[in-house]
């Protein structure tokens, strides 16, 4: 096991990476705010982990829901069940909410977290690899609006999270590669190392190579911690870790919620971002090819989807938390492993690449 931490003064909490954590009551009991826990999981993961992650909490009060599976359900439908399990069970402000799942149920459980009761305590328990390099850390929290992705939520950071590496082997193959995204992803704003060091070893993460495994969560974990310890509300350096989201956000809000996976309209995004970023005269062209061809070597789309019009998307792209004063900030790249926040582009430059795709 190896823990990182994620220092935010009173706020600081651990982030345990490694097999076999699951079960482990010495790491999550501690961080319990009281004896009332209640799990949120969804119907995939519920019958592989539930029942070893209740036996930790043994001779607690312990209440779970279970929801349906996917982006389609990361709604306010599905935070008034959370709610709903809360108040049926007389769940008090010394309550913990526990997520045990992928991003969708972190991102709901946390947002009932941060909300009920103007606030109770909130433990990560990932079991995704997009949750455990990117979601889980970092107290973003919220669930989808039909206009707009995570338009609805709350800054709320978790007490601690534990990413057990042995529920990877559960997950499948698409769900994988949706999370090697977000490990592309750190490489290219702020870690030129490890995007060469991805671009040695990808093949080794994709065959889940149980080092390469820990080496990218791992890594993944700090850059994010750094970034959240200096930047806890995404005031500035944080929203770098939106390379690819605005554009990302737009692709699952204009084909449908759970069409495109989270990790793989991202990667679409990314290489957009890197087109624009290009164009703009920043990035070099051979690099915008290096940043696709590991893109598509991960087995994730590097185009959007045909079917989302240059004017539907530039609408939906509006619709973003980075738009200020009316303009459209983008994260686009200086260079691989140096991402800046922007409005400055020519508006042209960004109908093209969209029409380029």
């Amino acid at each position: 096991m190896k823990t990182l931490r994620v220092e935010l003064g009173p706020r600081s909490y651990p982030i345990h990476i490694g097999p076999g954590l699951l079960g482990r009551a010495d790491l999550v009991v501690p961080h319990l705010a009281g004896r009332q826990v209640l799990v949120v999981t969804n119907e995939v993961v519920a019958p592989l982990y539930l029942e070893r992650v209740l036996a930790a909490f043994e001779g607690l009060e312990t209440a779970t829901v279970v929801l349906p599976d996917g982006e389609a359900h990361k709604n306010l439908e599905s935070l008034t069940q959370v709610f709903d399990a809360l108040l049926e069970h007389r769940h008090a402000r010394d309550t913990t909410v526990v997520a045990l799942g992928g991003g969708v149920v972190g991102d709901l459980a946390g947002f009932a977290a941060a909300t009920y009761q103007r606030g109770v305590a909130f433990v990560q328990l990932p079991t995704t690899l997009l949750a455990q390099v990117d979601s889980s850390v970092g107290g973003k929290t919220g669930v989808n609006h039909p206009r707009g992705k995570n338009m609805i939520g709350a800054f709320h950071q978790p007490s601690c999270v534990l990413a057990d590496t042995d529920t990877l082997a559960t997950l499948d193959d698409r769900q994988l590669r949706a999370g090697v995204a977000e490990v592309i992803k750190y490489g290219l704003i702020r870690d030129l190392d490890f995007f060469l060091w991805l671009e040695d070893h990808l093949e080794g993460v994709l065959r889940r190579d149980a080092d390469a495994l820990a080496t990218a969560i791992e890594r993944s974990c700090r850059n994010k911690a750094q970034v959240v310890a200096s930047d806890e509300r995404e005031t500035g350096v944080r929203a770098l870790l939106n390379l690819g989201h605005t554009f990302g956000h737009a692709i699952e809000t204009g084909v449908g919620y759970g069409e495109w996976l989270h990790g793989e309209a991202v990667a679409a995004g990314m290489c957009l971002a890197a087109d624009l970023s290009a164009r703009r005269g920043w990035l070099a062209p051979t690099d915008r090819e290096r940043v696709r061809a590991l893109v598509a070597r991960a087995g994730l789309p590097t185009h959007p989807p045909a079917s989302l019009g240059v004017d539907r998307f530039l609408d939906l792209m509006a619709v973003d938390k980075k738009v200020r004063g009316g303009r459209l900030r983008l994260v686009l790249l200086r260079d691989i492993g140096e991402a800046v926040l922007t409005d400055e582009f020519d508006p042209g430059l960004l109908r093209a690449t969209l029409e380029a795709g």
